[in-house]
C-alpha cells in the first residue's frame, strides 16, 4: 500500500473531544467595535475563538488555517471589523508555554485566514491597528523566549502585512512586551522593550536593555525615555506594562518591575515626567507573568491592573479595588472605546464578557481549551479519563455517557492538583493520587490522595516542608512541576513518586522510602545559583521528569531526568545504571519513556531542548535495555518538538508521538511518519494513553481527545487490496437511555431540527448544542459546552479506490440471516473516493425500511456479525468481508435469555407494524381505484347507483384506515383523535419494551396481545370488504359496461 493511501485513512479517522468545557489560559482578547455581542479570544495553546452572543457560546475559527496553537495577541480593526490580525506565541513566559509561527490575518471576520509573516518571532505580545486604516498595523514581538534572535522588537506594515519593516530594535536578547497607541493621535505610540530569557532552570526577567520608548511619527523614529524624571533609578528594570489614556491627552500609565522602585506610575506629558502612584505588593506579583495595565477609554482616572487579581482604580491610580472575575491569574482586557461597561477579560480560566462594567461576567465553563499535563485512564466501564489542568485542578471525565453527550455535570474533581501526574488505584478507582505543586497548602512536592467516597483529599507529600526559591539554598528534595507518580503493575499497593530521587510507599503514602540516589546531574549552578536582584529566580531543576516500569519484569524501572540523564534498575532500586544515550546532548529534557509490551528489552524515549532555543525532534529506541540507542527521527518533521510517545499494544512497529502541534504516527518503527490531522486540531499533545482499542490524548490547550478505534490504524500494515474494508474493533452493545432515545438527541422530535442553538439534550439534562447538515446532508451535532459521545453504533471504515456505480453494505448474523442492509442506490448511505466512515447503529432493518416515521428494528443481540461490502463498477462487482463483534454492556444485569425475550417481542411488534403498513398501502390503492371508476362512470345512466355504492365502500375503508393509522403522527395529533390508531399503539409500546436492557414486563406482553387481537379484528373486517364489497362493486361496474379492473 502506498503512503498516500495510509495518509488518507489516518486523516479520515474521527477524533472526538470529550471535554471538559473548562477554559484554559487566555492572554489575547478583543471585541467588535459596533456589534455589542461579538467578541474574540486567543487561547494560549488553543487557537482563536469567537462569540456572537456575548459569551453564551464560543466557536473556534482558526482550525484548518493556523499551524500553531498559541495566541499572544489579537486586534480587530475599528475601520473595517472584518479585518482581524492575530499574533501567535504567548508572551507571559511561564515555565510551560507554547510558541507561535508569526502573524495571521483574516479579511472576512474569521472565516478564512492567511499567515502574513514574522514567523521567527515565536512570541508576540501586542498588535495595534491604526483606527482609520486597517492596512496600517504594528506588531510588538518579544521574540524567542529561550535565546537570542533578531526577529524581535516593533514591526510595522502599511500594506496589511504584505511587507514588514522593523522600526524598533534594541538587541537580539531584548524584545517588545507591550505597545500602546494613542487612539486620538495614532502616530503617537509607546513601547516597552523587555530583556528576558528563560531556560529549563531559570528566568532572568530584566536587564540594562529594558526600557520605555516613544514615537510621535508613527514609528519612523523612537526615543528612549527610560531615564526620564520620576522613573525608577535602577540599572536593571524588568517587565513594564504601558497604557496611553484615550480619555486625557498626554496621560500614560505604566507598571514597572525594577531592582529598586517597582510600582504603578503615571505621566501627564507622554512620559516626559512620571510620578509613582502605588506600590503595594499585590499589584506587582510575578511581573514576568503579569504586569498588565489598561486605561479606561472615557474616564481618565480609571485604570485597570491585571495580576493574580483583577484590580481597578477610580482615583488616578492611588488605590485599587478587587473586581471579581470568574478566575484568578489575569492577563488580557479589552474595553469598548465607546462603552466602558462592555469588556472582555482573559485569565488562566478562559475568557469572560461583561456588559455591565464587571458586575457580572459570562461563564468560562463553555470553552474546551483546558491545558492538561498528563492523562490517565482507569479500569471502570465506561472508563474515566483523568488529568491535571493548568491552574484549574484535577478532573475526572467519563469517556462516554448514557446521556448522549458528556456533560460537565458528569465530571468531578479529584483534588486541587493542577500540575502533576495523576493515577487511580487499579483495584479501586475511587482512590486517586495526583501532584499538586502550586495548588495546595504545605511545602515540598505536594501529593494528594483523594477518596471519591467521601470527596476528601489527604496530603501525603514525601517531605512536606516549605522552601523559598530565592533563599539560594537547596531543598532536601527537588520535585519537578509535573513530577512522576506511578502505581506498580505488579503490585497495586506499591506507589512510586520521583523527585531528584525515586521514592516508594507500600502503605498509600503514609511513609516513604528512598530507593535511589540522586538520578540527576545535581548541578548546583542550576539549582541554587540565585541572583537576588530583581526578576531572577530558578525553577526546580535537576529532577526526574519521566518514569516507566516494565510490565514483563518486576523491579525493572527506567527514569529520565529534565537535565538529560536516563537510568535503569533491575532490582527495584538496589542498584542503578546510567544508560543515557551517548548522542543525547547535555541538559536535554527526557520527556517520556515508554517500554514495549512486546519485548522486555525494548524502550523508546522522546526528549526536547526547546527551552535551550533548539526546536527539533529527538526520538530514541533501544532493544538492549539502554546499552545502545538509535535515533528514529530522521524522517520526522525537523521543526517539531517531541513531547510524548506511546507504543501500540498490538503492533510493535506502530508508534504514536505527541508534539507541540499535534500527533504523528509511524507504521514502520520510524521510517515514515504521518501527521494525524483529520478533525484533530493543531494543539500541543502532552501525553498519550491507550485503553483497549482507543487512544486518549491530553492536549495542553484543547482538553481531552479520543480516537475510539485504532484497529483501523493497526490494519494498515496488512495485505490490503485497492479497495479495502477495515475490520471494526469489538463494540459494546450500549443502548441510549430511554429518555435520550425517545425524547432526546436520538429522537426525531422537531425541537432538534429547529433553527438556533438547543439548550437541553433531553429532560433534565442541560447542554448547549447546534445541529446542522453537512455536505452529505447528514445531521451533525456540535456540542458547545459538553463532550462528544462515541457514536451509537459500530464505525465501519472502508476505502474506495476510484469511481463506483454502487456501494452496498449488508450485515448478517452468524447463521447468514440478513440483519441490516444499506445502498447508495436508495440513498441509505453516501460514499466518497478515499476513506469512508459508516456507522451501523446496531439495529436490525426497520419495520418498513426507508419509510418516514417507521420504527427502527430491534437492537442486535451480542454476538458475531458479518459485514459484506459490495462495490459495483459497470459489470464488475467486488465483494469484501469483515467481522463485527458485539459485546453485551458489562453493566447490564439482564441475562442472555432476558435480552432474547426482549428482542423477540420487539421483532413481533415490528412485524405486526409492517403487516399494518402493508394493508394501509392496499387500502389507499383500493380507494384510489374506486374513486377512479366513479369518475369514469359519470356518463353512465346508473352513475348515481355506482357513486353511492362506491362512496359507501370508500367511507368504510377510511374508517379502517383511521383505525390502523399511519407513520409519523406527532403526539399532539394523536391526542386530538377520538381513538389512538393501532400503528401508534404499537410504536408506543416500543419504548416501554426497549427502554433498557431488561426482560419485558408481563404487562408489555399483555398489551401486545391485546393490540394484536384488535389488529386481527380490523384486518378481518378489511378482508371482508375486499372479498365481498369490492367484488360486488366490480360486478356492478361490469354490469353497466364499465371496462373491468383488477382490484386487489
Amino acid at each position: 500500500m502506498n503512503s498516500s493511501v495510509k495518509d488518507n485513512v489516518i486523516n479520515n479517522l474521527h477524533w472526538r473531544c470529550i471535554g471538559p468545557a473548562r477554559g484554559g489560559r487566555v492572554l489575547a482578547v478583543a471585541g467588535h467595535p459596533t456589534n455589542i455581542a461579538e467578541f474574540y479570544f486567543g487561547a494560549c495553546a488553543g487557537g482563536v475563538w469567537k462569540t456572537n452572543d456575548a459569551g453564551i457560546s464560543w466557536h473556534n475559527i482558526s482550525d484548518g488555517y493556523f499551524e500553531s496553537a498559541s495566541v499572544g495577541a489579537i486586534a480587530v480593526s475599528d475601520s473595517d471589523p472584518n479585518v482581524i490580525y492575530v499574533g501567535t506565541g504567548e508572551s507571559c513566559i511561564r515555565g510551560n508555554l507554547s510558541y507561535g509561527d508569526g502573524v495571521y490575518k483574516t479579511t472576512d471576520g474569521g472565516r478564512t485566514w492567511k499567515n502574513i509573516g514574522l514567523k521567527d518571532t515565536k512570541h508576540i505580545s501586542k498588535i495595534r491597528i491604526d483606527p482609520n486604516n486597517a492596512d496600517l498595523v504594528y506588531v510588538a514581538a518579544l521574540g524567542h523566549a529561550f535565546g537570542p534572535n533578531d526577529e524581535r522588537g516593533v514591526f510595522r506594515s502599511s500594506d496589511g502585512g504584505e511587507n514588514w519593516e522593523k522600526v524598533l530594535f534594541v538587541s537580539n536578547k531584548t524584545g517588545a512586551v507591550d505597545l500602546s497607541m494613542d487612539t486620538n493621535n495614532p502616530r503617537i505610540m509607546m513601547a516597552s522593550m523587555y530583556q528576558v530569557q528563560r531556560s529549563f532552570w531559570t528566568i532572568e526577567s530584566g536587564g540594562e536593555e529594558t526600557g520605555i520608548y516613544i514615537t510621535r511619527d508613527g514609528g519612523d523614529n523612537w526615543e528612549n525615555i527610560s531615564e526620564n524624571t520620576g522613573l525608577p533609578n535602577s540599572d536593571i528594570k524588568g517587565k513594564i506594562g504601558l497604557a496611553i489614556s484615550p480619555a486625557k491627552e498626554g496621560r500614560v500609565w505604566a507598571i514597572i518591575e525594577a531592582q529598586n522602585g517597582s510600582g504603578v506610575y503615571r505621566s501627564e506629558d507622554y512620559g516626559a515626567s512620571w510620578e509613582l502612584t502605588a506600590d503595594e505588593p499585590h499589584l506587582l506579583g510575578r511581573p514576568w507573568y503579569y504586569h498588565h495595565i489598561y486605561a479606561d477609554p472615557s474616564n481618565a482616572d480609571t485604570v485597570w491592573i491585571l495580576n493574580l487579581l483583577c484590580l481597578k482604580s477610580i482615583d488616578g491610580g492611588k488605590t485599587f479595588d478587587h473586581v471579581t472575575v470568574p478566575h484568578n491569574d489575569n492577563h488580557g482586557l479589552w474595553i469598548d472605546p465607546n462603552d466602558s461597561k462592555r469588556m472582555i477579560e482573559g485569565n488562566d480560566g478562559g475568557a469572560c464578557v461583561t456588559l455591565n462594567g464587571g458586575e457580572s461576567w459570562s461563564t468560562i465553563y463553555n470553552q474546551k481549551t483546558s491545558q492538561f499535563y498528563h492523562v490517565h485512564v482507569d479500569n471502570q466501564f465506561p472508563y474515566r479519563v483523568y488529568g491535571t489542568q493548568q491552574d484549574n485542578g484535577a478532573i475526572s471525565v467519563p469517556s462516554r455517557s448514557d446521556k448522549g453527550i458528556i456533560p460537565f455535570m458528569d465530571t468531578y474533581s479529584p483534588g486541587s492538583s493542577e500540575s502533576g501526574w495523576i493515577v487511580s488505584d487499579p483495584d479501586d478507582p475511587n482512590i486517586v493520587y495526583s501532584g499538586a505543586i502550586g495548588s495546595s497548602p504545605g511545602g515540598g512536592g505536594a501529593l494528594y490522595k483523594y477518596d471519591h467516597t467521601n470527596e476528601q483529599s489527604k496530603l501525603i507529600t514525601v517531605w512536606p516542608v516549605m522552601h523559598a526559591k530565592k533563599s539560594g539554598e537547596p531543598s532536601k528534595y527537588r520535585f519537578n512541576w509535573t513530577y512522576p507518580i506511578f502505581i506498580s503493575s505488579h503490585d497495586s499497593k506499591t506507589l512510586y513518586v520521583a523527585g531528584n530521587k525515586v521514592f516508594k510507599s507500600i502503605n498509600e503514602g503514609q511513609s516513604w522510602t528512598e530507593i535511589s540516589p540522586d538520578l540527576t546531574r545535581n548541578d548546583m549552578t542550576k539549582i541554587g545559583n540565585i541572583d537576588k536582584t530583581a526578576g531572577v529566580e530558578n525553577d526546580d531543576y535537576c529532577t526526574i521528569f519521566s518514569f516507566a516500569e516494565s510490565v514483563h519484569e518486576k523491579g525493572v524501572i527506567w527514569t529520565g531526568s529534565d537535565d538529560g540523564l536516563v537510568h535503569i534498575t533491575y532490582n527495584e532500586g538496589e542498584t542503578w545504571n546510567n544508560i543515557t544515550p551517548v548522542d543525547l546532548p547535555e541538559w536535554s529534557r527526557v520527556q517520556t519513556i515508554d517500554l514495549s509490551h512486546h519485548d522486555k528489552s525494548t524502550a523508546y524515549l522522546v526528549a526536547t531542548r526547546y527551552k535551550l532555543d533548539e526546536y527539533h525532534p529527538m526520538i530514541f529506541k533501544t532493544t538492549d535495555y539502554g546499552k545502545t540507542w538509535t535515533r528514529i527521527d530522521k524522517s520526522f518533521p525537523n521543526n517539531e518538538i517531541t513531547r510524548s510517545i506511546r507504543i501500540d499494544l498490538k503492533d510493535p512497529n506502530i508508534l504514536y508521538v505527541g508534539t507541540e502541534t499535534g500527533l504523528y504516527i509511524t507504521l514502520d518503527d520510524g521510517k515514515e511518519w504521518f501527521r494525524a490531522n483529520s478533525n484533530l486540531p493543531v494543539v500541543p499533545v502532552y501525553d498519550i494513553a491507550i485503553k483497549n482499542d482507543s487512544i486518549v490524548l491530553a492536549t495542553n490547550g484543547r482538553s481531552f481527545w479520543i480516537l475510539d478505534d485504532i484497529s483501523a490504524i493497526q490494519q494498515l500494515n496488512g495485505n490490503l487490496s485497492n479497495d479495502f474494508l477495515l475490520n471494526p474493533a469489538f463494540s459494546y452493545r450500549i443502548k441510549p437511555n430511554s429518555i435520550q432515545k425517545f425524547i432526546g438527541l436520538h429522537s426525531k422530535m422537531d425541537m432538534f431540527e429547529s433553527i438556533g442553538k438547543k439548550y437541553m439534550v433531553s429532560l433534565g439534562y442541560p447542554a448547549m448544542f447546534e445541529t446542522r447538515k453537512n455536505e452529505k446532508g447528514e445531521k451533525v451535532t456540535t456540542m458547545l459546552d459538553s463532550g462528544e459521545n462515541p457514536p451509537d453504533g459500530v464505525p465501519i471504515y472502508f476505502y474506495i479506490d476510484k469511481k463506483i456505480d454502487d456501494v452496498s453494505i449488508s450485515i448478517t448474523d452468524s447463521k447468514g440471516n440478513l440483519v441490516r442492509d444499506y445502498s447508495t442506490l436508495n440513498n441509505s448511505m453516501q460514499i466518497k473516493i478515499g476513506t469512508n466512515r459508516f456507522i451501523w447503529d446496531m439495529n436490525h432493518n426497520g419495520a418498513v425500511p426507508n419509510e418516514v416515521g417507521s420504527p427502527p428494528g430491534p437492537m442486535a443481540l451480542a454476538g458475531d456479525y458479518n459485514i459484506e461490502l459490495k462495490i459495483k463498477r459497470g459489470e464488475t462487482e467486488t465483494s469484501l468481508s469483515g467481522l463485527i463483534k458485539l459485546i453485551k454492556d458489562p453493566r447490564t444485569k439482564a441475562t442472555d435469555s432476558d435480552l432474547k425475550e426482549q428482542f423477540d417481542l420487539l421483532s413481533s411488534i415490528n412485524n405486526k407494524y409492517a403487516e399494518l403498513s402493508k394493508h394501509v398501502k392496499v387500502v389507499k390503492i383500493n380507494k384510489a381505484e374506486i374513486s377512479d371508476w366513479i369518475s369514469r362512470a359519470e356518463s353512465n345512466k346508473n352513475y348515481d347507483v355506482i357513486k353511492k355504492t362506491g362512496d359507501k365502500i370508500i367511507d368504510a375503508l377510511n374508517e379502517i384506515e383511521n383505525l390502523i393509522g399511519s407513520a409519523g403522527l406527532g403526539i399532539g395529533a394523536l391526542m386530538s383523535l377520538p381513538e389512538i390508531p393501532l400503528a401508534s399503539k404499537l410504536t408506543g409500546l416500543i419504548p416501554v419494551v426497549d427502554g433498557t436492557d431488561t426482560k419485558p414486563t408481563e404487562q408489555s406482553f399483555g398489551v401486545f396481545e391485546e393490540i394484536n387481537e384488535r389488529v386481527d379484528e380490523v384486518l378481518e373486517k378489511l378482508r371482508y370488504f375486499q372479498e365481498v364489497d369490492l367484488i360486488d362493486f366490480q360486478e356492478l361496474v361490469e354490469k353497466n359496461n364499465v371496462p373491468r379492473l383488477n382490484i386487489n
